[in-house]
């Protein structure tokens, strides 16, 4: 018991530091930036051995603390659903979607080319057709179309000028599409450096400016908040 507590607690550090250096869509913000904005810019780094991450990132001890198949359940995805994952990564969340989405497609996003190269060869070993990896930008998540849910997991304090990446971000929402956030708590015992993390109100603040309305906060994972919403008068 105590070993496996040591490996989710591995797990959720690597996870964190990948984040803090940019392998969940990091923005872009200078060294120069005033400090009270530091959180909002990303740290840079190439994670181009994925195989060797990919250890980390889908050992299944996380899934005690993620819940990755409970945040699914509570999105209720219909099998055509057309879902983006921001912040795809070695496709820890994306090939769960594309297994609940047989007959729709997942966009599988990340700023970091060999998390995609990774991903797409994971995708032909599980035989997931719907699975489409995207290079992502630092502006951009690059959505070719519109879809029904977009989902962005401890991603959302790595984007630089959420705001203004939100604002464009809700022409990729079809109407009455969802923009799920999940993201580590401020007094989480696990996740990014304080200064980095953005409590849920934040989130809510800054995505109401973005045109956005909240509606769903769910409350069962255990170091993350799970905030869902809506574009505002869709």
């Amino acid at each position: 018991m105590k070993s496996s507590t040591q490996q989710m607690r591995n797990v959720a550090r690597l996870l964190a530091m990948a984040a803090m250096v940019g392998t969940c869509f990091a923005g872009g913000a200078s060294m120069a930036a005033d400090n009270a904005h530091q959180h909002m810019g990303g740290y840079h780094h190439s994670f181009s051995q994925a195989d060797v991450w990919a250890k980390e990132f889908d050992d299944p001890s996380r899934d005690a603390w993620q819940k990755p198949d409970q945040i699914l359940d509570a999105l209720n995805l219909d099998r055509t659903a057309i879902v983006a994952d921001i912040g795809a990564g070695t496709g820890y969340f994306s090939v769960r979607i594309a297994k609940r989405v047989p007959e729709g497609k997942v966009f599988a996003i990340d700023v970091e080319p060999d998390m995609l190269r990774y991903l797409s060869e994971r995708a032909r070993r599980e035989h997931l057709n719907t699975i489409i990896p995207i290079v992502a930008n630092q502006e951009s998540a690059n959505i070719p179309e519109p879809t029904d849910v977009i989902l962005v997991v401890d991603t959302y304090h790595h984007i630089d000028d959420r705001v203004a990446y939100f604002t464009r971000l809700r022409k990729s929402l079809r109407p009455q599409g969802r923009l799920a956030i999940v993201d580590f708590k401020p007094d989480s015992p696990e996740g990014p450096p304080p200064e980095h993390r953005i409590p849920a109100e934040k989130v809510t603040e800054e995505l109401k400016a973005a045109g956005y309305s909240l509606v769903a906060a769910h409350s069962f994972l255990p170091r993350q908040y799970f905030l869902v919403f809506t574009a505002s008068g869709s």
